[in-house]
């Protein structure tokens, strides 16, 4: 919390923007964070060669499109590697067939071996140049290899929180009120303690183009010590609660009204922190609705479970007047 120096008095607002800034709680008319827990805020005024991280980009991006980038680089090397050995000489290698189709496909699969350091010994350099052509190959392929396989590592064992949420948010009946509700499960097995929730509602003061305010939303439980099933957000809204004028769905889209979800907890897994992050807009927000129970009839044993696939299910309720 900071002070303004002119009317000594706490400014708490400067803590709950989260860091967007004034610029962009103005100017901005997207939402702030999407669903995955992206910003909607680019960086733009930087070279190429200033933006490149690819150490970064590769422990980021979907395993599909990592092993989309691996596989399509490894065709591509052995394919440029194949038309080297062609260009050293119709007798570079043992065994050479006459058309350069064929030619090719030897070329290809000796330069499979080499750089994956296989060497079945049914093709070898002839030349000296299809030698250096080799040993350059197999020293690149030893480092990609290498590079490879620590990306792989990190990957695996970076800790990462990968929480579910409700695809919408409701406004539901709650004790006396009502009360403004998502839901999150835990996707891994991992068990996750002292999970923590935080919520605000960023909106305009004034219709949809007055400056931009964060509020803090009083939750009824913002921690849970255990995690092991589903936990459903609750925010009662009382006559404390910055939402209790509201009284239709309309009233959060004029406002242009997002909730920002941030949690943070600790993996027992990787003994580390995990923290994850979503939003919802206004328009993702179901008035007179409910979560439907995610709990499967008991074992006979006694035991519980949830039907993660349930995450997702409302059905429409009255609210209190």
């Amino acid at each position: 919390m900071t002070v303004d120096p002119a009317q000594n008095e706490p400014r708490p607002e400067i803590d709950l923007d989260l860091g967007f800034g004034t610029v962009v709680s103005r100017e901005s008319r997207q939402r702030l964070l999407n669903r995955d827990g992206s910003f909607n805020v680019r960086r733009v005024g930087l070279s190429v060669w200033q933006e490149l991280s690819p150490y970064h980009y590769f422990l980021t991006i979907s395993w599909p499109t990592f092993l989309g980038i691996v596989a399509g680089a490894y065709l591509v090397l052995n394919v440029v590697f194949a038309f080297a050995y062609m260009a050293c000489g119709a007798h570079a290698l043992t065994g050479f067939p006459t058309t350069l189709f064929a030619r090719f496909w030897i070329a290809f699969f000796f330069s499979v071996e080499t750089i994956a350091t296989i060497g079945y010994g049914n093709i070898v350099p002839v030349t000296l140049v299809a030698n250096l052509l080799m040993t350059v190959e197999s020293l690149f392929g030893i480092i990609a290899f290498a590079l490879v396989a620590g990306i792989v590592f990190a990957r695996f064992a970076r800790p990462t929180a990968l929480i579910l949420f409700s695809q919408q948010a409701v406004i539901a009946p709650y004790r006396d009120t009502k009360a403004l509700m998502f839901r999150i499960v835990n996707q891994r097995r991992t068990q996750i303690v002292n999970l923590a929730a935080r919520v605000l509602l960023t909106r305009r003061k004034d219709g949809a183009t007055g400056e931009r305010e964060y509020v803090e939303l009083k939750l009824e439980r913002d921690s849970v010590t255990f995690f092991p099933l589903s936990w459903t957000i609750v925010h009662p809204i009382d006559a404390d609660s910055p939402l209790r004028t509201y009284r239709a769905p309309e009233d959060l889209r004029v406002c242009d009204s997002e909730f920002l979800i941030l949690l943070n907890g600790f993996d027992e897994t990787f003994s580390q922190t995990v923290h994850t992050r979503s939003s919802y807009r206004g328009s993702e927000v179901v008035w007179g609705a409910r979560f439907r129970s995610m709990f499967n009839p008991p074992e006979p044993d006694g035991s519980i479970s949830i039907d993660v696939r349930k995450i997702h299910e409302i059905e429409r309720v009255p609210l209190p007047a």
